[in-house]
């Protein structure tokens, strides 16, 4: 029943901004974890950045300072901003969700229940 869907992908060069929406049904009123996770071809999945059910964030070290987690439950809308991007950010970022209590949120990408399609974001030298 849970379904979400991402938004604002697109491409941009080193030191641009993006900002990412995930749409999210079925989950009103859940106070589980939600965050971004991304994967570039060959490389392994990624947890960038999660948000707690009390809006409480953590990051990954390779984005804190540059990204920026937030989530509107009235809305049941998540977002991730994305300043002073560089090529290695480029990959397919995925908004995901677990029915769990995490405080501050979880990193590890298999603590995810319910994915998004993706949405790409490719960074230029």
């Amino acid at each position: 029943q849970v379904q979400l869907v991402e938004s604002g992908g697109g491409s941009v060069q080193a030191g641009g901004s993006l900002r990412l929406t995930c749409a999210a049904s079925g989950y009103s009123y859940s106070r589980g974890c939600m965050g971004w996770v991304r994967q570039a071809p060959g490389k392994e999945r990624e947890g960038v950045a999660t948000v707690d059910g009390y809006s409480k964030t953590t990051y990954a070290d390779s984005v804190k300072g540059r990204f920026t987690i937030s989530r509107d439950n009235a809305k049941n809308t998540l977002y991730l901003q994305m300043n002073s991007l560089k090529p290695e950010d480029t990959a397919m970022y995925y908004c995901a969700a677990d029915f769990m209590y995490h405080p501050g949120g979880v990193l590890i990408p298999r603590a995810y229940y319910v994915w998004g399609q993706g949405t790409q974001v490719t960074v230029s030298s």
